[in-house]
């Protein structure tokens, strides 16, 4: 019998389709997160938070207690996912603590529950329930997908970062040195400077600060062809990751495709767990029937071109007096001959 923490696992987790309440539960959480980030951008509304304060606050005591219960039911339920690294009642459930989605879980509901405990005014904390958004992620496959690529090309990214970061610092070096003394309210300093080296840069172009001299202009001319490139690397990093993250991803269900086509034909079960790993994977219904039909055709022609090639095989013995069963000589020449002959 299935024990009450699997059973808690199984509902909270979001590639589990089979509970009809784990489906009511996810939507409910969905609404309810939903809701949460439009009310704080309300209650910044001074007409609607001076009436509706009272309101506000109440919602917000019953998120937090929706959000806590689902946080412990999380961490108590982590056991039970088949992990390695989480099968230890402490260290697993500590490692699940550090993930990111449980990170993002913790800091929702922690500055409600330090507002309460600490004398020192939190308020300024509250922005914090904006990441509650985050949450959906667990819902999300494109917002799962994305967080996958970030972290698969944190390098790259990262070190593309850096180059734009040591030419930021750079552009605005040498801006400084060639417009500080013509615009000293505007590059009196380096760091002063980076706004402008941002701003052109990121050709974004306010125009709100501009070079005035002859070689300030020869400078942001040739920063400004040299960003173009290195601005849009971070870019490309991620669209190259996003298309290779969504092949795999294709070429993880045509696997299962290809298991549930070993016996030429997809029964309801196989089906089922088809569309459970579709909905996982985030791919579409057309694209999902395209892959299947594409792989039962594929299928056919294996089976016909080895069907063709066994019949070849069965004209070629019978040709060569051969039986095409056990490959013995067959002297049907001798025997037609013999009755001739009587």
């Amino acid at each position: 019998m299935i024990s009450k923490r699997k059973l808690i696992y199984e509902i909270l987790d979001i590639g589990n389709k089979q509970h009809s309440l784990g489906k009511a539960i996810d939507i409910f959480l969905i609404v309810l997160i939903s809701l949460n980030v439009l009310f704080v951008i309300l209650e910044t509304l001074p007409s609607i938070s001076a009436t509706e304060h009272r309101w506000f606050y109440d919602f917000e005591v019953f998120s937090v207690i929706i959000f806590t219960i689902e946080y412990v039911a999380r961490v108590w339920s982590c056991v039970e996912d088949g992990e390695s690294k989480h099968k230890h009642p402490f260290w697993g459930r500590l490692r699940y603590m550090l993930t990111p989605l449980a990170l993002i879980d913790l800091i929702v509901i922690l500055p409600f529950y330090l507002s309460m405990m600490l004398v020192i005014d939190l308020r300024f904390m509250r922005v914090l329930r904006l990441l509650r958004v985050f949450k959906l992620t667990r819902y999300s496959s494109s917002m799962s997908l994305l967080l996958q690529v970030l972290h698969r090309e944190s390098r790259s990214i990262g070190a593309a970062l850096f180059v734009l970061l040591m030419l930021i610092i750079l552009a605005s070096s040498l801006i400084y040195y060639a417009e500080h003394r013509a615009q000293p309210e505007f590059f009196g300093s380096i760091p002063a400077s980076m706004w402008w080296a941002i701003v052109t840069m990121t050709t974004v172009g306010y125009g709100d600060v501009i070079p005035v001299t002859v070689m300030g202009k020869i400078m942001a001319s040739i920063i400004s062809i040299m960003s173009l490139g290195i601005v849009a690397l971070p870019a490309g990093l991620l669209a190259s990751g996003f298309s290779e993250a969504i092949r795999e991803r294709r070429r993880t269900y045509e696997k299962m495709v290809n298991l549930a086509l070993q016996d030429g034909m997809v029964d309801s079960i196989e089906q089922k767990a088809l569309n459970q790993m579709r909905e996982a994977l985030g791919i579409s219904k057309e694209d999902a029937a395209h892959i299947l039909h594409e792989n039962l055709d594929r299928k056919m022609e294996q089976e016909v071109d080895q069907d063709l090639r066994q019949l070849r095989q069965e004209i070629d013995a019978v040709l060569h007096d051969r039986c095409p069963h056990c490959n013995h000589t067959i002297k049907w020449l001798e025997r037609r001959s013999e009755k001739r002959d009587e």
